[in-house]
């Protein structure tokens, strides 16, 4: 049995999840709303504030379903209760960032800014001109974006320019070394 397919899903105060006919699942709580169709071969129950998966079979394909989908479904229970966030950081000499508007304005050493859309369901911060926080309640959709945003220039490893993650380390490289004669 799945360790994690088998763990129950509590669901805190305000949240309100609703199982409707080939498993749609909607979770609405405090920090939105979120809709997502699961694979209709699990079986996913509600009892009072508490939420069961479970898997009809043993075979291979419905037991890496079964941790699956119960991830999916806690990732949406957490997401409109607490959201998620990723924080980026942007480094290089004259490398910065602005918000104006619904515009993510960034200058990253080309001939000219980079300009992206926040999309419905995300919120972009820029607590300063070096950092970019993605907000939103769909941890799929926090992730991309954040990855469409760090694809706009990756650091580099030798001087370390780029944007990236907070947490990422970045792998530094010795540069070229005097000619020898």
């Amino acid at each position: 049995m799945s360790r994690i397919g088998r763990a129950p899903i509590n669901l805190p105060a305000g949240v309100d999840v609703k199982i409707e006919e080939g498993n749609l699942v909607t979770v609405t709580g405090p920090k939105g709303k979120l809709v997502k169709k699961l694979h209709p071969a699990m079986t996913i129950t509600q009892e009072g504030s508490v939420i069961h998966v479970t898997r009809p079979n043993d075979l291979k394909e419905n037991r890496s379903l079964h941790g699956l989908t119960r991830t999916l479904l806690n990732n949406m229970v957490i997401g409109v209760t607490e959201g998620y966030s990723k924080t980026l950081e942007v480094n290089g000499v004259g490398y910065r960032v602005a918000k104006d508007g619904k515009k993510l304005t960034m200058n990253l050493g080309f001939s000219h800014q980079v300009i992206m859309e926040e999309v419905e369901g995300i919120t972009i911060e820029v607590p300063d001109a070096n950092h970019i926080v993605i907000r939103g309640c769909d941890k799929q959709q926090v992730g991309q974006f954040a990855a469409e945003v760090r694809e706009k220039r990756p650091p580099e490893p030798y001087k370390g320019k780029g944007i990236k993650y907070a947490d990422e380390v970045i792998r530094r490289k010795v540069g070229k070394t005097g000619a020898k004669k």
